[in-house]
């Protein structure tokens, strides 16, 4: 935590509070405010009471001659003198952080200094001004930074050919100066779709900002204690690195840090998504069809508290961002994956088909938020498909497939039925009904394998029970079958399970088994007449 120089000076010299009183009051550590204290009063250019006017930042740089939360800044590049700046921002009209980076980086260039890039220029600008906030006010500054957040509220779509009902997340972005928003809904909040939105975000406000502004969800940010080195998501931080922007995670807890994407979130909950909530969605596209719709209008409705609207500040601050990059920074996820008997593989509970020459075989697949490429292990690629929108959904080339398919593996048409042949007549039936459902019967032997191995557990004649249900509702599908197999064994009682508890024995361990004639008094009596004869033998001899 920054140590409040001012406070402590006060409270130290004005209410005679010692550093150990002043620590447990305030939060801080005893060694932190007892060390300052001791620097302070070595200071032979600063003494109580200070000057009017001083700032944490003017404190720290007298004391210790360095920037508060500048720790490890390489003393080597020439430090702006960000007061000037601020006051620079706060009084000349359209003053832009450009135009004051280009100054700086001028007079750096005749000394012959160091100096920072323009997107550290911003980030140090913004670190000032947040630890000097309670001295300062400083409004939003042109084409500075972009804020990020989800929306609290949530819709709900129904899935068109599951009836699943899902919810969907709306991401909001905007930009401070003009007050421009964007949202976008999703389906998924995980790192490759929270990548593409913000992509989505850049192109719709046509450049990029210097700062990145985002709250602390797991997709930007792993660990933020202190705020000064937060430790940001790896691709993420590519991402960033990608645009030329900096990432600048707000404080826990903290929503001012980002109170322009705040309000916007309430603008947008408190107006148009009461229409939007009242409307019945079966396609995230539709939903965002809508929702752009009424963004637009949004942007361009006037302010009512001073002239013009979103759009028209934006056109202005759009020439000061910086220009995008060629292409999109692209999130790949990577995984290994074995070619099953039926010609695909599985990958984020879809299916995709590869060729038949990698039947068996292990393929590398890398996948993006709207593609998925599958390799060899070598390294060659095999092919591409559109990655699925909905859990259980197959994609299937038919050039993938042998040209007899259904005798060329194990898994074919004839494999499964006879199977359930041997189970019984309505096994057969719905099996035959599974494997005409879909457009390739490849894309049928999984379900078709998970109804016949349910016999590893229940009986036959459970299962040919369940299928004579399933039959009977025009239900004859592997849900169905799944969801209501434990329902009819259990009342079947023992009978349906393929091994009932109480049928089980304990095995007899350590006996020898014996046939009858062995314990016969005939056998009995030899064996002894013989045993004997040895005896006295023996005894002979």
């Amino acid at each position: 935590m920054q140590l409040d120089y001012k406070d402590i000076i006060i409270k130290h010299y004005a209410l005679s509070m010692s550093g150990s009183e002043i620590a447990r009051q305030a939060g801080f550590s005893k060694s932190g405010v007892n060390d300052f204290l001791r620097a302070f009063k070595k200071c032979e250019d600063l003494s109580y009471p200070l000057p009017a006017g001083i700032t944490n930042y003017g404190i720290a740089l007298k004391v210790y001659g360095a920037v508060p939360g500048s720790g490890g800044r390489n003393e080597n590049i020439e430090l702006p003198d960000y007061e000037d700046a601020a006051k620079l921002m706060a009084t000349r009209k359209n003053m832009t952080l450009m135009f004051l980076w280009n100054r700086y980086k001028k007079k750096c260039e005749e000394e012959g200094a160091r100096f920072y890039q323009y997107s550290q220029y911003c980030e140090l600008y913004n670190k000032w001004c947040e630890e000097n906030y309670e001295t300062a006010h400083f409004d939003a500054i042109i084409a500075q930074k972009m804020e990020v957040d989800f929306a609290g509220q949530t819709f709900s779509m129904t899935d068109p050919l599951t009836g699943e009902i899902m919810a969907i997340v709306v991401f909001v972005a905007i930009l401070p100066y003009s007050q421009y928003i964007y949202a976008e809904g999703m389906l998924s909040t995980k790192e490759p779709q929270w990548i593409e939105v913000n992509n989505h975000a850049l192109d719709y406000f046509g450049g990029v900002p210097a700062l990145v502004v985002c709250d602390n969800c797991k997709q930007a940010v792993i660990v933020n204690q202190d705020w000064i080195e937060p430790e940001l998501n790896k691709d993420y931080a590519d991402w960033a690195d990608h645009y030329g922007t900096v990432i600048l995670p707000a404080k826990v807890r903290k929503p001012k840090f980002k109170s322009s994407v705040e309000n916007a979130v309430g603008i947008l909950e408190k107006g148009f998504f009461h229409k939007l909530e009242e409307r019945q969605y079966f396609s995230l596209e539709q939903f965002n069809k809508d929702l752009w719709k009424e963004l637009e209008a949004l942007n361009k409705e006037p302010f009512k508290k001073k002239e013009h609207n979103r759009y028209y500040y934006w056109e202005e601050e759009q020439t000061e961002l910086m220009p995008l990059p060629s292409m999109h920074y692209e999130y790949m996820e990577r995984k290994t994956a074995k070619v099953s008997s039926d010609f695909h593989v599985r990958f984020d509970n879809a299916y995709y088909s590869v060729d038949k020459a990698f039947l068996h075989k292990k393929v590398s697949i890398k996948a993006s938020s709207t593609v998925v490429r599958i390799y060899s292990l070598a390294g060659e690629f095999l092919c591409e498909w559109p990655r699925a929108t909905r859990k259980g959904q197959w994609s299937t080339n038919p050039e993938h497939l042998p040209d007899h398919y259904k005798g060329f593996t194990q898994w074919n048409g004839p494999y499964f039925i006879q199977k359930a042949q041997l189970i019984g007549k309505n096994t057969e039936t719905v099996i035959r009904t599974i494997l005409k459902s879909r457009p390739y019967e490849v894309q049928t032997y999984r379900m078709c394998l998970g109804i016949l191995n349910f016999t590893k557990k229940y009986s036959n004649k459970t299962l040919e029970e369940c299928c004579k249900q399933a039959i009977a509702l025009n239900k004859q599908k592997y849900t169905f079958i799944k969801n209501t197999i434990a329902v009819v064994a259990d009342d079947l009682g023992e009978a349906g399970y393929h091994h009932p508890t109480s049928a089980k024995k304990e095995p007899v361990r350590g006996g020898y088994v014996m046939p009858p004639e062995a314990s016969s008094i005939d056998t009995l009596l030899s064996r002894s007449k013989a045993l004997a004869d040895q005896i006295r033998e023996g005894a002979d001899e």
